[in-house]
């Protein structure tokens, strides 16, 4: 990305996209039971709340009845109905990790199968995002929860921990095709969840050899433990190298939320919060999904930045477009052209 003398000014930025993960299938209910709902009616209700505070996109889990992380694919159906009636304007972005959660304290925390991560595509109703790693990556999600933050939760338990210090992102290069070619058919946008640079490398590739035709909304994730440490150079230096036509957004864990989101905003990017990412403020205390969307709030404004509504947001992401070829991508998004030319950036057609 490139920035003029007046980029920082809040006239010259997009309005804010908040996205909200609260869900937060790696804690069970009685980690924050004022704050994690089961039911379906609490989970539907969990995004109404969510969206009136001021987030606009929805990042996506669902539980059973007994608190755990739901692996069922009608259960998101079920849930994204919900929500797709109860806010029809937000933007239902599904994790698609499905449930990372493990079955029991014995069991590994796994990604489900390839086959299973596709049936994503076939979703009723649709999503309008899905999330899509790029590279299959370590994601030992235990690398930054101190021990001091998860007294009295349940991965205070030493299976658990050894069990979420060992899981791995299958995103391998034949899955990542595929799956991104099943969700551009269902017009499904691919939201994509980036570890660091190499991942932000091979995903241009795809772009210029025509594997993906369509918006790049990104989001770098610097939460350590295989992905890029929440060190701000690192932040910076993805910001440098994400081309100017995406919209980037930032995550990370814990105590990091909180300053990232500011820099993001302050820089005309955009915040992701939520109980998925932290459980807790700056000061250690309990917070919930939507104090923390408020707090996004409020920073924004400080910032001179306005909230963008759902409407707005799903233009910002560009929500139902792909284009024709390689050459119209690259240039829709701020690449260079591929060196055998660009065609007309104007050529675009709208998902079926």
């Amino acid at each position: 990305m490139q920035f003029l003398d007046d980029s920082l000014h809040p006239e010259n930025m997009d309005k804010v996209v908040i996205t909200v993960a609260p869900y937060g299938p790696e804690w069970m209910p009685d980690d924050f039971p004022e704050d994690i709902p089961v039911t379906m009616d609490e989970q539907v209700q969990k995004a109404v709340d969510c969206y009136n505070a001021g987030a606009t996109v929805l990042h996506l889990h669902v539980r059973e009845l007994d608190g755990r992380g739901s692996k069922r694919l009608s259960k998101f159906n079920e849930l994204i109905a919900g929500v797709r009636r109860a806010v029809p304007d937000m933007i239902i972005q599904v994790g698609g990790s499905i449930s990372f959660a493990p079955e029991d304290d014995g069991q590994a925390a796994k990604w489900l199968s390839d086959d299973t991560r596709h049936m994503l595509a076939d979703l009723e109703p649709r999503p309008d995002q899905v999330t899509v790693a790029i590279n299959t990556t370590q994601m030992n999600i235990m690398e930054l929860l101190y021990p001091e933050y998860l007294h009295g939760t349940s991965l205070a338990n030493p299976a658990l921990q050894a069990a979420y210090a060992e899981m791995t992102v299958p995103a391998g290069p034949a899955w990542v095709e595929e799956h991104l070619r099943r969700l551009t058919h269902a017009g499904i946008q691919p939201h994509f969840q980036l570890t660091g640079i190499h991942a932000l490398e091979t995903l241009e590739r795809l772009v210029r050899k025509g594997a993906y035709r369509g918006p790049l909304n990104l989001t770098w994730i610097g939460i350590g433990g295989g992905f890029d440490g929440p060190n701000p150079f690192n932040f910076f230096n993805f910001v440098h190298r994400a081309p100017q036509g995406c919209t980037l957004t930032a995550e990370s864990l814990l105590k990091n939320v909180l300053p990232f989101n500011m820099m993001a905003m302050s820089m005309g990017l955009h915040p992701r919060c939520g109980i998925e990412d932290t459980l807790i403020g700056q000061h250690g205390e309990r917070m919930s999904s939507v104090q923390q969307i408020e707090q996004c709030v409020r920073v924004a404004r400080e910032l001179g930045r306005e909230i963008a509504t759902g409407k707005e947001a799903r233009a910002i992401y560009r929500i139902g477009t792909f284009y024709d070829d390689a050459d119209t991508t690259l240039a829709a998004n701020g690449y260079l052209p591929n060196r055998a030319g660009v065609a007309d950036p104007a050529r675009v057609k709208s998902a079926a």
